[in-house]
């Protein structure tokens, strides 16, 4: 994949994030989850995008690490949500 459409992506994911975050319940609990959720999104996209104005080959690695850092983020915000989910599923709740 080239860098022009990585650039792209990694932009459309975040607006994704943003819309699929607007569904989230209306609380602390919502607020503070779709936060870090858009903000761990965001930093995927814009520290690609810093990746191509690296000063050194260090400072590329540097940078490509912090995107696995925060897609990690994700990853991590996403499993806990899908453990909660299964923890509170009931079959017989009719809105399940």
């Amino acid at each position: 994949m080239d860098k022009k459409t990585l650039q792209i992506r990694t932009k459309q994911f975040h607006v994704d994030v943003i819309k699929f975050c607007s569904d989230f319940p209306k609380n602390a609990a919502g607020f503070e989850t779709a936060k870090q959720i858009i903000r761990s999104a965001g930093s995927v996209g814009a520290n690609y995008r810093a990746s191509a104005r690296a000063k050194s080959k260090p400072d590329f690695i540097n940078k490509i690490q912090i995107i696995i850092e925060e897609a990690n983020e994700l990853t991590a915000v996403f499993t806990a949500t899908n453990k909660t989910a299964k923890a509170n599923y009931n079959p017989q709740d009719k809105k399940s």
